[in-house]
């Protein structure tokens, strides 16, 4: 009971360079035994600053879930691809510490990158899931109004064996309902 409160209790909150040693463990735990990442090396936290940093600066929403001084999850928002046709697109990645995956952080955190791209304007939101077998990052976003559009099979390799990515999304605000207007969205 207790482990469920500590994790029912976690705190979602603007990430920060002081969380970055924490994001980059937890990253690569998933690098090293998991498919939601196509990396085969984990990067080190010089490396996850530096992706940190572009992002931020680029002005995405970048979640941490902080429970006692501990990171147990983040999640950030970037760009889909950079050609400027794109950039009312972003994409969603989001990371949860091996010992608090099911605990419903992934879900509060994918649901606070939402609305915080859709309240700066972005009007769709994509996810690239490593592994089409991956049920629970494609449930979870089933879950936040995500729709499967594509599968590309056998896209990537590792662990031996070939990999597939689901493409799954989701409209935000108005979506393609109306016209975005003149001005870019800026998170």
């Amino acid at each position: 009971m207790r482990a469920a409160l500590f994790f029912m209790n976690a705190t979602l909150r603007p990430a920060a360079h002081a969380d970055l040693a924490q994001i980059t463990a937890i990253y690569a735990h998933h690098v090293l035994h998991g498919l939601a990442s196509f990396e085969i090396e984990p990067p080190d936290e010089a490396e996850v600053r530096r992706r940190f940093d572009a992002i931020v600066a680029g002005g995405f929403p970048y979640f941490v879930a902080e429970a006692g001084g501990r990171v147990l999850g983040y999640a950030y928002a970037g760009p889909y691809r950079t050609r400027p046709a794109y950039r009312y697109s972003v994409e969603d990645s989001i990371y949860v510490a091996p010992d608090a995956v099911g605990r419903g952080l992934g879900k509060r955190l994918l649901l606070a990158l939402i609305e915080a791209c859709a309240q700066h304007g972005y009007r769709q939101m994509l996810a690239v899931i490593g592994d089409s077998a991956n049920a629970a990052s494609i449930e979870l976003h089933r879950a936040c109004g995500f729709a499967q559009v594509g599968l590309l099979p056998s896209i990537g390799f590792k662990f031996g064996r070939w990999v597939d990515s689901v493409l799954m999304q989701r409209a935000l605000g108005e979506g393609d309902r109306t016209a975005p207007g003149d001005r870019p969205p800026r998170a």
